[in-house]
């Protein structure tokens, strides 16, 4: 599955366009690890953990997504955005989302 964030696959023609696809998640972290994160905001630094956590969602919110696509018979996915919104205290949701189309 290619996924760009462009309006087109360099190099491809978009020969067929199938439609809106995405794909989500919602995360959060163990307490332990929110406990830990909690106190890294007295001292300053990156919060590791959180980084880890985001990194995972947006994973899986995009693979997600080209599952969706890929069900529709897409084998492309252009113009990808990424969106993330707190859902709950120490809870995140990523949706990413884009355009399933067929390239040659």
């Amino acid at each position: 599955m290619i996924i760009v964030t462009t309006e087109s696959v360099h190099g491809k023609e978009i020969k067929e366009l199938i439609g809106f696809v995405r794909g989500s998640t919602v995360q959060t972290k163990h307490i332990g690890k929110d406990i830990l994160a909690g106190l890294k905001t007295i001292v300053g630094g990156e919060i590791g953990e959180y980084t880890e956590m985001m990194d995972e969602a947006r994973q899986k919110a995009i693979g997600r997504m080209a599952e969706d696509a890929k069900a529709k018979g897409a084998n492309a996915i252009v113009s990808m955005r990424l969106q993330t919104s707190a859902v709950m205290q120490n809870a995140a949701e990523i949706i990413a989302y884009g355009t399933a189309v067929v390239v040659e």
